[in-house]
């Protein structure tokens, strides 16, 4: 049976070795295991993030600040025996949690990684930081596997969504896995450092150019959960040579747009946000994906 594992449903045999829409074949690439100090501070904590990127992506947005992996170019090959090494080797070290970055695309191997590496000790919050488009199949099959989602919600408009990601049915997607997702962890819990244990945060990338779409993404999200999830409100999208031909894209977001959102979100009532200072446009947010820890 071919492979429905996403929204694509392109179907072909990644057991057999055939290339999905991801740019993956069933057999695990992972460009990167360490720690990861730059994501939200209820995950990364001084500690640091448990971070694992796999290689390829079921979305291929244009834009990508991962570019280098999601594309499938990059990556080294990882068995299942050998992922459930590197998330108790990611424990030994500190980490927070095991933040699984991508992981659509590999979610059943993943599952079978992390029930070898709990027979063996692994106890920290497992993090499933995903683009947010998937199907609730897909997730309602995670509920005894992941402790924290980690969602973007990236558009509200289909213009949008078919002309950065190919996916004119991103809303539709996201939003019924965001709610699948919720129903599974709608108490947030956090430890006595204010790490998080349970519970769900949304990413909102804001992009140049998108400032209203941005707004209905956070109206949808408020109005729908209002603070039973956490919205995360990033500024650091960084124009990359490949936005080079889509001159909207190709700029930083301005600090007047990004204040806009901000002011927009407190305005409706959001209490239970997380949003970033400074000029964090830069390409240290982007790691090396120089396969350490694989």
């Amino acid at each position: 049976m071919g492979c429905s594992l996403c929204p694509r449903g392109c179907l072909v045999d990644r057991k057999a070795g055939q290339i999905g829409y991801c740019g993956m074949t069933e057999e695990i690439y992972a460009a990167r295991a360490a720690l990861h100090m730059w994501e939200e501070p209820c995950l990364s904590g001084e500690e640091g993030s448990g971070t694992v990127f796999f290689s390829g992506c079921t979305l291929q947005c244009v834009f990508c600040q991962n570019g280098a992996i999601a594309d499938g170019s990059v990556g080294k090959a990882v068995s299942i025996e050998r992922l459930a090494e590197i998330f108790l080797e990611l424990q030994e070290k500190g980490a927070n949690n095991i933040n699984l970055v991508t992981p659509t695309h590999y979610a059943n191997q993943i599952k079978k990684a992390l029930e070898k590496s709990k027979k063996e000790g692994l106890r920290i919050p497992i993090v499933y930081n995903t683009s947010g488009y998937e199907t609730v199949e897909a997730i309602r099959g995670l509920e005894e596997y992941v402790d924290i989602y980690l969602p973007d919600f990236k558009y509200i408009s289909k213009d949008l969504s078919l002309r950065y990601s190919n996916a004119v049915d991103y809303f539709e997607r996201a939003s019924a896995a965001l709610e699948e997702m919720v129903r599974q962890k709608k108490e947030i819990l956090y430890d006595r450092r204010g790490r998080m244990k349970q519970g769900v945060i949304v990413r909102h990338l804001l992009l140049p150019g998108c400032l209203e779409d941005a707004k209905a993404v956070i109206r949808y999200l408020y109005q729908t959960y209002g603070n039973g999830i956490v919205i995360s409100i990033l500024n650091q999208y960084t124009p990359l040579p490949k936005t080079a031909n889509i001159p909207e894209l190709n700029r930083k977001v301005t600090v007047k747009e990004y204040d806009e959102l901000v002011d927009y979100a407190i305005a409706l009532g959001v209490e239970n946000g997380l949003i970033q200072e400074g000029d964090t446009a830069e390409e240290s947010f982007i790691p090396q994906f120089d396969f350490e820890g694989i």
